[in-house]
């Protein structure tokens, strides 16, 4: 589903290289027009969304979704871009929301003495509670007494799982630490759950490491010294924000790639910059996100070879400065993703 704005041009250059890949035979792609420019014509968002038909029909014919972009300020509302993208990722229930941390080449890194070495760590962030469960609502709203309510649903269920996925996803990758960020300190009911919970959790894996910080701490230790973090598992709301400061250890949006997970179902892969509609149709986005992302997906399904041959090429480009000008180069999308296919090809 390439979507909206740059999602277009980032997924097509993703395709170009996993078709690079070797991959003839193992791989079966079907394109999906969801879209601004869908809706605009027709009023579609997802089709069959309002009784979940369009989801379990995504659950059953495919093993992945491989997603661009969704936004387009023609859509004021954003209803497609709420119906398609969180749509998937509640109603589908894609709990784990994966944000690897990687830093490629230290000329991307806005610290000063970083090496690629230092920032190498995963952000685990809850993707279907939280903030983003759209439960509150508004009380004599336009005057001046207006009231505004927005809840923070947690649950046990919730909780537990995702960091339970924290622990198994350090142990699968030979991580031996595994940070749990809240606010516990202030919302003593809702982040006071995930304090018990990873307690609990935690005392299983004798293997690991477990440590808390407040959110805010996390934030400055972040920016101070990335090098102690491997494993770090959060709320909705909390890992939102500090996967995109992750994001700019790296490099930037144009870097980050993430999946959207539930072990053993269909799950969701996507590079995180968003649409960017000023950059639209000029070949100047950067690819490498969702390429990256390719590789992701690729792991994902056991190709894990494949994964690392995408892998290496783009770590090639980018010590080679073969990219878009955002990180070093003068390419444009469409030059980028070629000259990393032919190296992936090679």
């Amino acid at each position: 589903m390439p979507g909206d704005g740059i999602g277009k041009e980032v997924i097509t250059a993703a395709l170009t290289v996993l078709k690079a890949a070797g991959l003839d035979g193992k791989l079966e792609f079907t394109h999906f027009d969801w879209s601004a420019d869908r809706y605009l014509k027709d009023g579609t968002t997802l089709p069959g969304y309002a009784d979940g038909s369009g989801f379990r029909k995504l659950e059953s014919d495919f093993d992945a979704i491989f997603v661009g972009a969704f936004g387009d300020p023609r859509v004021a509302s954003n209803i497609h871009a709420k119906e398609i993208l969180l749509g998937m990722r509640f109603k589908m229930d894609l709990y784990a929301n994966v944000r690897p941390v990687k830093l490629l080449d230290e000329s991307l890194c806005p610290l000063k003495g970083v090496k690629p070495q230092d920032v190498d760590f995963t952000i685990l962030r809850e993707n279907t509670e939280g903030l983003y469960c759209d439960v509150g609502g508004n009380f004599k709203q336009g005057t001046p007494d207006e009231v505004a309510v927005q809840e923070d649903v947690n649950t046990r269920k919730g909780v537990e799982r995702i960091i339970r996925y924290a622990f198994d996803h350090a142990r699968k990758h030979g991580k031996k630490k595994v940070l749990m960020t809240d606010k516990s300190n202030v919302m003593t009911y809702a982040h006071g759950l995930w304090q018990r919970v990873f307690k609990e959790v935690s005392a299983e894996y004798s293997d690991i490491q477990p440590s808390h910080m407040y959110v805010d701490a996390l934030c400055m230790q972040m920016v101070r010294d990335p090098r102690q973090f491997e494993v770090i598992v959060t709320n909705n709301m909390f890992g939102d924000i500090i996967t995109d400061l992750g994001a700019a250890l790296q490099g930037g949006l144009g870097m980050a790639a993430s999946g959207n997970i539930h072990p053993g179902k269909t799950s969701m892969f996507e590079p995180v910059h968003g649409s960017a509609p000023p950059l639209a149709g000029k070949n100047v986005a950067n690819p490498i996100g969702a390429i990256l992302t390719a590789a992701m997906m690729l792991e994902h399904f056991g190709l894990k070879a494949e994964a690392q041959k995408v892998e290496a090429a783009v770590l090639k480009a980018v010590q080679q400065k073969k990219t878009t000008a955002d990180v070093g180069g003068n390419l444009g999308t469409r030059e980028c993703a070629d000259w990393i296919a032919k190296q992936v090809a090679e």
